[in-house]
């Protein structure tokens, strides 16, 4: 009986981690990155507000694939890889739940849908092999680093705040990214790829509204 509960020690762990991405009731283990912030007008305002509500998006995806792949891992040392890049994308999550409160502004209402997505993908790219998973991870951060770059551009200026944790968001997915290729992660071929950057345009164009 008790090697029963054992069993589900990993699907109960799976679903308190759901709860917690989903309830925007993160912890960050890191004060959230700040600078100096002047005025906005509503109009930025609301261009902020929906560029970190994206990046918000992001965070709540990565969770889900992070848990995902270590969940399926093959290797303790993927699983516990992943397990830490998890803990620096809580850290992400708090940041960005933390700044659009700030802004007046909420997450994405389809945050369940978009959670439910990404955890499959992961347990997909997990279940395949331990080095396509990190393959994953690469090509995952390399794109997003590419994403938070966009918005950099496109913040206000005076947003001197989310410019900080959209910076700081940036150099760590380019660690994630140097890391899972250090550890042997295999480059994805060219179609997966252009898969991957089509489904982020379509919740990043569609997180920006909903």
């Amino acid at each position: 009986m008790l090697s029963s509960f054992k069993g589900l020690d990993p699907l109960l762990t799976v679903l308190d981690d759901a709860r917690r991405t989903l309830s925007n009731a993160a912890r960050a283990s890191r004060p959230a990155p700040t600078a100096p912030t002047g005025e906005m007008t509503g109009e930025e305002r609301r261009l902020a507000g929906a560029l970190m509500r994206v990046n918000h998006v992001g965070e709540v995806c990565a969770q889900a694939l992070y848990q995902a792949q270590a969940l399926s891992g093959r290797s303790p040392e993927l699983r516990a890889q992943m397990a830490a890049a998890a803990r620096d994308e809580v850290d992400h999550l708090a940041w960005t739940e933390q700044r659009l409160s700030e802004l007046a502004d909420r997450p994405s209402r389809l945050n369940p849908l978009w959670y439910a997505g990404a955890f499959g993908i992961g347990l997909v790219a997990g279940r395949i092999s331990d080095r396509v998973s990190l393959g994953f991870v690469v090509e995952t951060e390399r794109q997003v680093e590419e994403h938070l770059a966009s918005h950099l551009d496109r913040l206000p200026l005076q947003d001197g705040r989310s410019r900080a944790i959209v910076e700081q968001m940036k150099a760590d997915e380019a660690r994630h990214a140097e890391q899972a290729e250090q550890a042997g992660g295999l480059p994805l071929p060219t179609p997966v790829r252009w898969a991957m950057r089509a489904a982020a345009k379509v919740m990043t164009t569609t997180a920006h509204h909903i």
